[in-house]
């Protein structure tokens, strides 16, 4: 007789896994992506709900994210930052503080975009503990919608020319997941590392 599958958590019950910091990129077999000057949020998928790193509803801050979310299959939690976007596709910090100090979008106010990087739950699924390349090709079939809101942050493989890439392009820096690491919600991993461009400023440069 089959066992039958642990309920998967719900959003209220989860927190996003947090990043250690290095000062190089570390060797080895990692995968790198850009790291979004934004702010972190998780997002359940019908009904579209949205919870901010520390604890907060923030469904009613971005709806434009909530809407296009709650567009995708129901029973998915996805991992990401919501950011303001330049032409250049570069993340605007002071924008989207602004942005997100309205608690909305009112006339005028700057479009933001959901930076997904991560998939947690799939279809009602609990699938943390699979390895990061399995999560990430399950949450690039999902993102097929709402290009001007939903961001599939993809990775490479070659984390000196992407280091390189965010010095010129004066990017914070770039983000390295260890190959077939799982997600470990609510704690900082080793599995998680961030390395920053030397002068960029530190996330705390504005009271939230």
């Amino acid at each position: 007789m089959a066992t039958a599958r642990p309920p998967a958590p719900t959003l209220a019950e989860l927190s996003p896994m947090l990043l250690e910091e290095r000062r190089a990129v570390p060797p080895g077999d990692w995968h790198f992506e850009i790291k979004y000057d934004g702010y972190r949020l998780l997002a359940a998928s019908k009904p579209a709900r949205l919870k901010s790193r520390n604890g907060h509803d923030a469904t009613a801050w971005y709806p434009e994210v909530a809407a296009a979310v709650g567009n995708l299959k129901a029973g998915c939690i996805f991992d990401g930052e919501v950011c303001v976007l330049d032409e250049h596709g570069r993340s605007d910090f002071e924008l989207l503080h602004r942005r997100s100090a309205r608690r909305g979008k009112p006339p005028g106010s700057h479009h933001v975009a959901y930076c997904v990087f991560d998939l947690l739950v799939n279809g009602g699924r609990d699938i943390r503990g699979q390895p990061i390349e399995k999560r990430k090709a399950a949450l690039r079939k999902i993102l097929d919608c709402c290009p001007d809101t939903l961001l599939f942050v993809d990775w490479v493989e070659d984390g000196d020319w992407l280091y390189q890439q965010a010095l010129t392009l004066q990017l914070e820096g770039i983000v390295a997941k260890r190959a077939g690491s799982a997600y470990a919600a609510g704690r900082r991993s080793p599995d998680w590392v961030k390395v920053k461009r030397p002068g960029a400023i530190p996330a705390e440069r504005f009271r939230r």
